[in-house]
């Protein structure tokens, strides 16, 4: 029986997307280009949805206010695990496991990686639902064959994200303004005066920032899976910059702006949706419309797809491409059983417990070394007081859910883990101080 031996381009086919070590200086990619991964992520038509569902809430002016907040925490957070992933080139499996240990990063690594395939059959059932409701095409068929479709696109890797991204983002900000005038036409008032129709049923300020933040606290948290493909810390920054603030507040105040002027049907359950709009006034629009939802969509799934799928392929030492075959209809799996129905849910749990993972972190590698704290071995196999910030700050995110609802889960979990973890390293330092005195 005769063994196969890869050819050169073959096994360059299969380390290419550097699953398992960090990505070598000279394979890095300018800013243009890793700019384009996150410039386009978050134009998604869901952002749109929770845009509206903000205004709606608290009005227009109090509304772009909230999301604006969320946006530059977005910023700050996203962006300082950027620059830890340009200096290093490490994904985010690679990175949580000196600040988790060795094997105590598999916990957080592992639990990211699973919850950004939820998130992936989450807009992936949305596809379906979406095209059923405004078309009325079958909706477990049509999740179906967008799954498929999206599984495609993220086997062709990093240079398929860039690619998507150039071309969803121009397609949701056109369609965006093209249904913004439409509501205008229609005879919609003037957005600014627009004080919210939600009554009772408001959610607070702090709730809205959760919102604005939890839309896309899995995928930011590892961010390291893009923006280690920059060439230096700066650029992963100004990468991820090009989606918190730029790309997420363009595409939160679309949807804002189509509830303000009265272009959603029904704004305190679909929020900002604008695909309805765009349909109702028939001709063009409606096959525009449709590829939009498939584009649009197709983006941010084929990245959470490919989170998820590097994500398990450092922890299992598979492929990338292998385990988005698996993890790709497993999504689709669940898409077609309807998760989608389960999606405000989904939110608080990621506005609870994820943001506390990417503050120790933070703290750990980029903060507290400046001030001669966190220095131990890097090598150990679990760092417990990392486990004890998380678990402090996910504990107090949902105390206050639960009791103070007018502040912001996601913050408060965030500036939880990160004293927890900041005194924890102070007490270290000065035990082992004393102890060598």
């Amino acid at each position: 029986m005769s063994t196969t031996t890869l050819t050169e381009p073959e096994k360059n086919w299969e380390i290419e997307e550097f699953e398992n070590v960090p990505v070598p200086a000279d394979r890095r990619r300018g800013l243009g280009s890793v700019s384009a991964v996150w410039f386009g992520f978050p134009m998604v038509l869901t952002c749109a949805i929770f845009g509206g569902l903000i205004v709606y809430s608290l009005g227009f002016r109090l509304g772009l206010l909230a999301i604006a907040v969320g946006n530059i925490c977005m910023m700050l957070y996203v962006g300082a695990l950027s620059v830890l992933a340009g200096r290093t080139g490490k994904n985010f499996a690679l990175s949580a496991a000196e600040t988790f240990g060795r094997a105590g990063a598999f916990i957080p690594s592992a639990f990211l990686a699973t919850v950004v395939i939820g998130w992936f059959a989450f807009q992936t059932g949305m596809a379906g639902a979406i095209l059923h409701d405004t078309l009325g095409w079958h909706e477990q068929s049509t999740a179906l064959a967008a799954g498929l479709g999206f599984i495609a696109v993220t086997l062709l890797g990093i240079r398929a994200l860039s690619a998507i991204g150039m071309i969803a983002a121009p397609v949701y900000i056109v369609l965006g303004l093209v249904a913004i005038g439409l509501a205008v036409a229609d005879g919609g008032s003037s957005p600014i005066s627009y004080q919210g129709r939600a009554g009772g049923a408001a959610m607070s300020f702090g709730a809205a920032v959760t919102l604005v933040i939890a839309s896309f606290i899995d995928s930011g948290t590892m961010t390291a899976d893009f923006t280690r493909w920059s060439r230096n810390g700066r650029e992963a920054f100004l990468a991820a910059a090009s989606a918190f603030p730029v790309g997420n507040s363009i595409a939160l105040v679309i949807g804002g702006f189509v509830v303000a002027l009265g272009g959603s049907a029904d704004p305190a359950t679909d929020g900002g949706n604008f695909l309805g709009l765009l349909v109702d006034h028939g001709g063009l629009l409606v096959p525009l419309a449709v590829a939009f939802v498939f584009i649009n969509l197709g983006s941010v799934c084929a990245h959470c797809l490919y989170n998820g799928a590097v994500g398990w392929s450092q922890l299992s030492g598979g492929r990338m491409r292998r385990l988005t075959l698996v993890l790709g209809a497993v999504g689709v799996v669940l898409a077609v059983a309807g998760i989608w129905t389960y999606f405000e849910q989904w939110l608080n749990l990621l506005g609870v417990i994820v943001p506390p993972i990417g503050a120790v972190v933070i703290l750990d590698q980029l903060v507290l070394p400046r001030f001669g704290l966190g220095a131990r071995d890097r090598r150990a196999r679990w760092h417990r007081p990392a486990f004890a910030a998380w678990a402090g700050g996910a504990v107090a995110a949902l105390l206050t859910h639960r009791f103070a609802p007018w502040l912001s889960d996601a913050v408060i979990g965030f500036a939880a883990a990160a004293l927890i973890f900041t005194l924890g390293a102070a007490l270290t330092a000065r035990r082992d101080k004393e102890l060598t005195a």
